[in-house]
């Protein structure tokens, strides 16, 4: 048995774009795919544009950049989330202040709000941490596993406390919101600044890669000067500020411009599966599947395992194992960024249910290609192994 985690879904139907681009030499960072995937992101989503740069990461340096973050500032940021998310904002000598999870595994809003109105004050010069002395910048607030924070409230406190949003939707393509305020937005859409990322592992993938959208096209023209090495004169190379080779390149671009066809395809796939795993899950004792946000069409990015021990007989790690040593890819929650070496001595308010999931928590296989027999394979270990705890 071998079931993936999550793996890209290709077909060979991009091969004529890649034989383009080989036969025009056009690989690198300039080609029609690149405004061509830019365009069909920014239609789906719909925005006016959107800048394509090679990773997630690159596009979130570029934002923190944007928004004005730099040595000695604090940006607010979830303990829950992948490290590339937090990373840029030591990039540029600024420092995270780290928030709980709540049961979504987003940020816990509640907490952010008593953060700031307890333990910060509102200056002339922005919002100040008491304890530190610091300005606090921004807010980056996730989408964890594609499923939509509640977006209406982080803008209602960010522009209380004057702060600028950076909306990491980089596992969030294809979520959008179905009631509410931002009824009929898109994830990524709504902050400052939004990110996307293809990496193999989205749902939708150009083997690396990212976007930036953001609502100022005055943000987006500098973010693309930006990350072609802030090159004002590409004959005599006249450069007018440090830039990055941070360019998406054509050849990714051009996987781009296919996946993006099939993406409420493989949104559906997704859901379809995820609808399947939880009418069984929900009937074996001591597992539960996590729940997907109401008022959202999420895009069912990652299916998220709650082991209960005491009644599913065995612990996650012993899980985890077990389907791992069947061929079953599954994984466990990203170690909570406050405990990772480089950020221990971080600001970390109140990490508590954050510490619970990291310990309960396992990702079973969700890849746009799972077939329904393969869902079922999966069930079914799930229940043989419980029954061996027993």
């Amino acid at each position: 048995m071998n079931i993936p985690l999550s793996v890209p879904n290709l077909s060979l139907d991009i091969l004529n774009n890649i034989k383009e681009c080989i036969e025009t030499g056009w690989v690198s960072t300039g080609g029609r795919f690149i405004n061509e995937f830019e365009n069909k992101i920014a239609d789906y989503i719909g925005i006016e544009e959107a800048v394509g740069v090679q990773s997630g990461t690159a596009a979130l340096h570029l934002a923190y950049q944007l928004l004005g973050v730099g040595p000695g500032d604090e940006v607010i940021a979830p303990t829950v989330t992948f490290i590339a998310a937090i990373n840029p904002i030591t990039y540029l000598g600024a420092k995270p202040i780290f928030m709980d999870c709540d049961d979504s595994l987003n940020m816990d809003l509640d907490k952010l709000d008593e953060f700031l109105s307890s333990q910060c004050e509102i200056t002339p010069s922005g919002t100040k941490n008491k304890k530190t002395g610091k300005i606090i910048k921004a807010i980056c607030v996730v989408h964890v596993f594609g499923n939509p924070i509640d977006m209406a409230r982080v803008m209602e406190i960010a522009q209380k406390y004057k702060l600028k949003v950076v909306e990491d939707a980089t596992e969030a393509l294809g979520s959008f919101y179905t009631k509410g305020k931002y009824k009929g937005k898109h994830a990524g859409t709504i902050g400052d600044i939004g990110i996307y990322s293809f990496n193999a592992n989205k749902i939708l993938t150009t083997g690396g890669g990212g976007m930036i959208v953001s609502s100022d096209n005055d943000l987006l023209e500098k973010a693309r000067f930006l990350s072609v090495q802030a090159k004002t004169d590409p004959l005599y190379f006249k450069h007018d500020d440090i830039g990055y080779n941070y360019r998406l390149t054509n050849i990714a671009a051009a996987f781009g411009t296919e996946q993006i066809d099939k993406l409420e395809e493989f949104v559906e796939i997704k859901k379809r599966n995820y609808n399947l795993y939880q009418e069984i899950i929900n009937k074996i004792d001591g597992l539960e599947l996590l729940a997907f946000n109401k008022g959202t069409r999420p895009n069912y990015w990652f299916y998220s395992l709650i082991v209960d021990k005491d009644k599913y007989g065995i612990n996650r790690d012993k899980l985890l194992c077990e389907l791992n040593e069947v061929g079953i890819q599954a994984r466990p929650l990203w170690g909570l960024i406050s405990r990772q070496k480089p950020y221990q001595d971080c600001e970390a308010y109140k990490i508590n249910k954050a510490k619970y999931y990291v310990d309960n928590l396992l990702n079973i296989p969700c890849s746009t290609n799972l077939t329904k027999e393969e869902v079922c394979q999966v069930v079914d270990k799930l229940k043989s192994f419980r029954a061996k705890g027993d």
